[in-house]
């Protein structure tokens, strides 16, 4: 189920929350990044050949003066820059893992003291290594939780309306995102993407201003309050995992585009010092087709460059706020201070 069922509650799923043409948020985040390369680099050489083809007096442009040089020259020093931009990215991952003992020692108390508050929580000795399992048992937890607050509202109480509006939509929520969450692998963005779907933060704010009414009954109360604490944990948890998703993506993003540097640079040169326009190579093949393959190949790094960024990109936009801060325009998220005005 996709859509919300209370008129005041929010979607829960990324996609349909954003703002966004649908497709484009899938271009954007869901497919994978290889394909999105490819289809960039089809859709470079389709416009530059189509370009030269359709343009009249393209071709002779090519042949009769000094563009092909000028043009290289100019993929040549991007393609350096490209390289010094990937020295700059390495830098600023390795930068977050730099430090003295005493700075690793602080960020490993830290990261025990979230395990051991995580296990307490979900009455385990040990909470889960895996991030995705870690993920999943919070969100399960929240599911029996809200549950249990479900069953603990007798039928007709004043607050009924409330709880079955913020457990039904959790108790979906949960559900759905704890079957995505199963087998997930780190480094895969489908296990970031689950959670994402996962919305926590309008959550946070229905049960703060369910538990304000103090008209639960204790039992009522005591699951909302654990069901607040798994909800609270999930949001550092969540970001902490993004965080290091983007790590890994950044490491990936450097290795892409050295790899694309290569094949970039050699072109670039080989069309600066020994590539004649009016040779006989462009007799046979034709000049344009040969500037568009060769012109692909250099933006190729820049390619690469664009489709991970506009991944990394997209998921910062929708993730700027941690907790019970909602940026995007949803109903039922109205403040009412008590005063009449």
């Amino acid at each position: 189920m996709d859509d919300a069922d209370g008129a005041d509650r929010p979607n829960d799923r990324l996609r349909a929350r954003a703002a966004e043409n649908r497709t484009k948020l899938w271009f954007y985040l869901e497919a994978d990044r290889r394909l999105v390369v490819a289809g960039l680099v089809a859709a470079v050489f389709l416009v530059v050949l189509s370009a030269g083809l359709l343009l009249p007096g393209a071709e002779a442009k090519l042949r009769g003066g000094d563009a092909v040089g000028t043009l290289f020259q100019g993929f040549l020093t991007a393609t350096i820059t490209g390289v010094t931009l990937v020295l700059t990215l390495n830098q600023l991952v390795l930068s977050q893992e730099l430090g003295a003992v005493g700075d690793q020692r602080e960020r490993m108390a830290g990261a025990l003291e979230f395990r051991d508050d995580a296990a307490d929580l979900l009455e385990t000795p040990v909470s889960p290594a895996r991030p995705s399992q870690f993920l999943r048992a919070l969100v399960q937890l929240a599911g029996r939780r809200a549950r249990d607050l479900r069953d603990a509202v007798d039928e007709g109480h004043p607050s009924q309306a409330a709880v079955t509006d913020l457990t039904g939509s959790l108790i979906d929520n949960a559900d759905r995102v704890a079957g995505d969450l199963d087998d997930a692998q780190f480094g895969e963005f489908d296990a970031l993407s689950a959670a994402l779907n996962f919305n926590y933060s309008w959550k946070i704010f229905a049960a703060k201003r369910l538990r304000e009414t103090g008209s639960l009954s204790e039992d009522a109360e005591a699951s909302l309050d654990v069901l607040i604490d798994t909800l609270e944990l999930f949001g550092p948890a969540r970001e902490h995992f993004k965080t290091l998703y983007f790590q890994w993506e950044l490491i990936n993003l450097s290795r892409g585009i050295l790899a694309a540097a290569l094949p970039a640079l050699f072109v670039a040169i080989a069309m600066i010092a020994f590539f004649d326009p009016a040779g006989p190579v462009s007799g046979t093949l034709g000049v344009v087709p040969v500037v568009a393959v060769a012109s692909t190949v250099s933006v190729l790094p820049f390619l690469v460059l664009l489709a991970y960024v506009l991944r990394i990109a997209t998921v910062t936009k929708h993730t700027l706020s941690i907790g019970p801060f909602i940026l995007r325009e949803t109903e039922g998220v109205e403040w009412d201070d008590g005063e009449s005005r």
